[in-house]
């Protein structure tokens, strides 16, 4: 059964199974059809978040396990309510003590039937698994290693010994193993096997294996088949090495039974691929087109000229938003993932070697071709399948462009033709047998990889012209969305994807909606953004990005009636200035930058600057309500299924995780709530209306301020109307003269039931009287 609405919880050890179900009543009331659950199975002791799995075969007994599982969807079912699961197929965790996959591995070597679960390099590494957990070379780590309960053991992690070790000396002991303990740092370039981006402690799982699959899925397939579970969330299909594939596989053993969405970033105008067997997507799409509707484009692109004149011309302090992104690219590709790129260009070698006419392809131009290639992939990742008739988005993705681009890298032309032959590899039309499949599948894993890490991990934290725009599936060199637009986009997913999910915040959004949606209002105002950077400037910050971006944050996260959280706010700015990686980063820490930098939060947003702050939050307080109702109202009431994160049905005021991953707790009601289950409601009450069935109609409104309503029909019943640019609207006299056309009927507003209207043209000033929105439903 498709969801109407899904309300995601956040599971993890104070929050487990029990507690949920005592949460179903509250959202069952208002107005959801299904629990949207985070990851259940089995994972690293104490983990808040799930996703680092180590057994597929359990239900994870920190939750409550398989029964505690089993009585919440029972709950759950009393309250009219299903039950959607996040799914982790890429990665499992690389904790051997937790992991009895990986623990075989290591115990047997390759010779284990477990080590065709993981994609392992097992010649690059020596017949070794190369395991970065040591905190400093191995010469100085080997007084902290030593056999124990037939074991070895390094502070709290614990490593099987190979049959006949025990008894050896430590360092004959050590050779002796079918993995290598090494330096955390030799993991950027000498990392052996297949990880999620750049976390070496998740170790990629090789599902397209039909073997590997029926293993880690039949716990799944089996609460599925037992009614427990109605949908799944796709967890980065992108790292898989044939999404499609997968999916197919995952369609037929679930028989086509499960709303089933992916957690696939499209960039720009890329679609989903027509021919996966999916719902559609998670929502990040949606999330950009709706935050789109409240930024002004005038003011966004006055933010970004403000921005380079106030960081100055030094290299990302000051960039343009598509030089930001290369930097990040290549920063990233080189560092970050070397050991991607030597593993990609180990292939590339053994595939030229054994071919007459490629063998004087000399192996650094064929790993300059590949760094080249990939900085130049202008999605996520191409699909190509060695073997299969490349797709017209594939080409796209490695179109003659980029390949004109890379080949300038290189001084001889005849040592630029490696570029053409790493796109034939990328593209599977080169080489034979498993080197083909295996260029094939990793140069895509890895475009994707590099694509998180440097766009939405580096850049979004380099490029802060507009805070609100830095976010996941957004372009913050192109924020706004124009009506016109956004009603193409609706009218495209109620034809191509009418049950796809969309969402405004989630567990890993940098910004809860409600803090996106005050500093949006920004955009509307960059003068009066202006004028508050000028009265703070005598607080003096580490640098102008940090100043820049450290009080935007402030204005969207500062409730009108109180002082801005520092203490949350310091570790968000913390992971952010690492994240960039300008100044400090995770692997290279600069105490000295991140002491100024809590010493600026100390001053600043919890000084005393923060009263001028708190006038501009208070001045900016109806625009802000505007906007952060109108984005709420769309997104319950556009095509496809809304996903609300737990305690956003209210204001919430969140930062990047793990600030958005605090236990669920119930809160008073305000107005969001209340047009959230009016909203729901209605989804409730009339669902022919939001089916895959339903139509979408964008409804114009004519006169002077008609670029500052939206509005739009489902299936001509129900009627969205919302104010966009509110700022703008109220200094240029409001709504005097805009008319809305409404359908034929009688029209109630679901907001304020006391107020009906007939159809034909109604005053935008009556019609939004009480408030920036209205929901209307047909009577008659």
């Amino acid at each position: 059964m498709t969801p109407s609405a899904t309300y995601r919880l956040q599971l993890q050890p104070d929050f487990p199974f029990a507690s949920a179900a005592k949460a179903v009543p509250y959202v069952a009331a208002l107005g959801i059809s299904h629990l949207h659950l985070s990851p259940v199975l089995e994972a690293v002791p104490g983990s808040t978040h799930g996703y680092d799995v180590v057994d597929h075969s359990r239900v994870r007994a920190e939750l409550g396990g398989e029964e505690g599982l089993r009585r919440l969807a029972d709950r759950a079912r009393e309250y009219g309510l299903g039950i959607v699961l996040d799914i982790v197929p890429n990665h499992m965790a690389t904790a051997p003590r937790y992991n009895g996959a990986l623990w075989e591995v290591l115990r047997e070597g390759p010779a284990s039937p477990y080590a065709r679960w993981f994609d392992i390099d097992w010649e690059a590494g020596g017949g070794k698994l190369l395991l970065p957990v040591l905190a400093g070379p191995v010469g100085g780590e080997l007084d902290a290693l030593r056999v124990e309960d037939g074991m070895l053991h390094h502070g709290g992690q614990r490593f099987p010994l190979a049959a006949g070790t025990e008894e050896l000396p430590l360092p004959a002991l050590l050779d002796a193993q079918h993995y290598r303990p090494a330096w955390w740092r030799l993991g950027r370039t000498e990392l052996n096997y297949r990880r999620f981006f750049t976390i070496s402690e998740l170790i990629g799982v090789r599902v397209e294996d039909p073997e590997v699959f029926a293993a880690t899925h039949a716990k799944i397939l089996e609460l599925v088949r037992d009614g427990v579970v109605d949908g799944l969330r796709i967890d980065h299909p992108d790292g898989l090495a044939d999404p499609e594939g997968y999916l197919r596989r995952l369609n037929e053993a679930t028989g086509g039974a499960c709303w089933t969405v992916v957690e696939k970033i499209l960039t720009g105008d890329e679609p989903l691929p027509a021919s996966w067997p999916v719902a559609g997507t998670t929502g990040y799409d949606a999330l950009h087109h709706i935050d789109g509707l409240f930024t002004d484009p005038v003011g966004a692109d006055e933010l970004a000229h403000r921005f380079r004149d106030f960081t100055g011309p030094a290299g990302d302090r000051g960039g343009y938003w598509e030089a930001t992104v290369r930097r990040a690219m290549y920063k990233v590709v080189i560092d970050e993932l070397a050991a991607e790129t030597t593993a990609l260009a180990r292939i590339a070698e053994r595939i030229c070697a054994a071919d007459v006419t490629l063998r004087d392809h000399a192996p650094w131009a064929l790993r300059t071709a590949i760094r080249e290639l990939l900085v130049r992939v202008p999605v996520y990742r191409p699909y190509a399948v060695a073997g299969e008739v490349c797709r017209q988005s594939d080409e796209a993705a490695l179109s003659d462009e980029a390949v004109r681009q890379a080949r300038a890298a290189f001084a001889v032309p005849e040592e630029a033709a490696a570029v053409d032959v790493v796109r034939e590899l990328a593209l599977g039309r080169l080489g034979g047998g498993r080197d083909r499949a295996a260029f094939c599948a990793r140069f895509a894993q890895t475009s994707s990889a590099l694509r998180a890490k440097a766009v939405e991990d580096t850049a979004f934290y380099r490029h802060v012209p507009l805070l609100s725009a830095n976010e996941v599936g957004g372009d913050p060199g192109r924020p706004a969305v124009s009506p016109e637009r956004f009603h193409d986009y609706c009218a495209r997913l109620a034809r191509d994807w009418p049950a796809t999910g969309t969402v405004l915040t989630t567990h890993d959004t940098k910004r809860s909606a409600d803090v996106r949606a005050a500093i949006t209002v920004l955009s509307e105002c960059p003068e009066r953004w202006d004028a508050l950077l000028r009265q703070l400037a005598q607080v003096p910050a580490p640098d102008a990005q940090l100043a820049w971006q450290t009080w935007q944050t402030a204005v969207g996260f500062t409730p009108v009636e109180a002082p801005p959280d520092s203490a949350r706010m310091e570790p968000a700015l913390l992971k952010s200035v690492r994240e960039a990686g300008l100044h400090t980063s995770w692997t290279e820490p600069n105490p000295v930058y991140e002491q100024a930098v809590r010493d600026f939060v100390e001053a600043g947003p919890a000084g005393k600057p923060r009263e001028a702050v708190a006038r501009l939050t208070r001045e900016l307080a109806p625009y802000v309500r505007a906007n952060a109702l109108g984005a709420a109202l769309v997104h319950l009431t556009m095509p496809g299924v809304p996903d609300i994160y737990q305690r956003s049905e209210r204001e919430y005021l969140a930062l990047v995780d793990p600030d958005n991953r605090e236990r669920f707790r119930t809160g008073p009601p305000d107005e969001k709530t209340v047009l959230t289950v009016a909203a729901l409601g209605l989804r409730r009450e009339r669902p022919h209306a939001f089916a895959e069935s339903a139509t979408y109609t964008p409804l114009p409104a004519t006169g002077p301020a008609t670029d500052h309503c939206l509005a739009f029909s489902r299936s001509g019943e129900v009627i969205t109307v919302v104010t966009r640019l509110s700022l703008r609207l109220a200094a240029s006299g409001g709504w005097s003269g805009t008319v809305l056309e409404l359908p034929a009927g009688r029209w109630t507003d679901a907001l304020s039931p006391d107020r009906e209207f007939p159809g034909g043209p109604v005053s935008l000033t009556e019609l939004l009287s009480s408030g920036p929105v209205a929901l209307l439903s047909r009577r008659d």
